[in-house]
């Protein structure tokens, strides 16, 4: 298809997004050709590794493709949205538990569903330009595509922060905060890329990276632990209020933009999850009991609407003056029964 290209040279297996134009966003069918072809790679073993990248300078991949969601969503039809995050959080997990190596090259925006793509595989190269988020409650979801996890292994509180307010991470942030592996000058990575697939073997990443420089955000780690240290969003909120600093009047305004019911339960899930029982399959089961009820009961519409669509950036959320009920909380993530995620893949 015009918007991917998969092909095997040398030893590599290798994936290209090629839809700049639309900054990389990732289409149902493109999801779908992206499984194909890491199951054909899987026992193929003139493949030694996978290699994920992206053209233009923009984006690797600033997300998912939702203006089918929402069409199909306000017309009622909500089953093509949970199909299409089933299918998507599968390939988050075969990602992340692929046997051979995964290494992606994250230039400008990662965002969303492009996390979900380029952030779970064993090698994650960022450069001068990348700037990975997960900005899903600025339009109602909650954090997916397995980035609850990666939220929940962060430093401190750092998850939390980082899946309620969208910042967006530098390179270096992206390394710190656990969504990224290694530093290399975007100048070298065609010559790296070119080694990867000649060798097939990821020696070649560790002879081109460099150290990163600081992470601001590791700076900032020990305000968001004082800030972000609470049971839900209203004790993180009750924080940001009574404390007299710039970064908590800062960060309690990039809140005030955000779904409540979203934030609400991206902090639940985080806390659900973390823990020595954390797994993909544990972080992709909560995110999709959100997300199989964000177009019937949740702000993924009205988000979409707002930021997308009509683009008046003045959404009318549910909860507006984010005092969102426990209750609220639990009946996003309750059990789906007979509607459970399941990872196996079917006709």
């Amino acid at each position: 298809m015009s918007d991917i290209s998969i092909r095997i040279t040398g030893r590599a297996g290798r994936i290209t997004l090629t839809r700049p134009q639309a900054l990389n966003a990732l289409t149902y069918e493109m999801c779908l050709a992206i499984e194909d072809a890491f199951d054909a790679w899987r026992d193929n073993d003139a493949v030694d590794l996978i290699v994920l990248d992206a053209e233009g300078d923009r984006a690797f991949c600033s997300g998912g493709d939702i203006a089918e969601l929402y069409a199909t969503g306000t017309k009622g039809d909500y089953a093509y949205g949970r199909k299409f995050w089933a299918d998507e959080y599968r390939l988050n997990a075969k990602i992340f538990a692929y046997p051979k190596p995964v290494v992606s090259f994250l230039q400008g925006f990662t965002m969303g569903g492009g996390v979900g793509l380029g952030c779970h595989g064993s090698h994650r190269i960022v450069g001068e330009s990348s700037q990975i988020a997960m900005p899903e409650c600025g339009i109602g979801l909650l954090p997916d595509v397995g980035g609850t996890l990666m939220l929940a292994l962060a430093p401190g509180c750092m998850g939390e922060y980082l899946g309620t307010t969208a910042n967006r991470m530098t390179a270096e942030d992206a390394i710190y905060a656990g969504f990224a592996d290694s530093y290399i000058p975007q100048s070298s990575w065609s010559d790296v890329i070119a080694a990867l697939e000649t060798s097939g073997d990821v020696a070649a990443i560790d002879a081109a990276k460099i150290s990163p420089p600081d992470s601001a955000l590791a700076a900032q780690q020990d305000q968001i632990d004082e800030l972000f240290d609470g049971e839900t969003l209203s004790d993180v909120l009750n924080n940001l209020r009574t404390k007299d600093s710039d970064f908590a009047a800062e960060t309690y305004n990039k809140l005030s933009r955000m779904s409540p019911l979203a934030m609400a339960s991206t902090i639940e899930t985080i806390h659900r999850l973390r823990g020595p029982s954390l797994t993909i399959e544990k972080a992709l089961d909560l995110e999709y009991r959100f997300t199989f009820r964000a177009m019937e009961h949740g702000d993924f519409l009205e988000g979409i609407r707002a930021a997308i669509i009509d683009k008046d950036r003045n959404p009318s959320w549910k909860y507006a003056d984010m005092n969102v009920p426990l209750a609220a909380v639990a009946t996003m993530l309750k059990p789906l029964g007979q509607d459970a995620l399941t990872l196996e893949k079917t006709t």
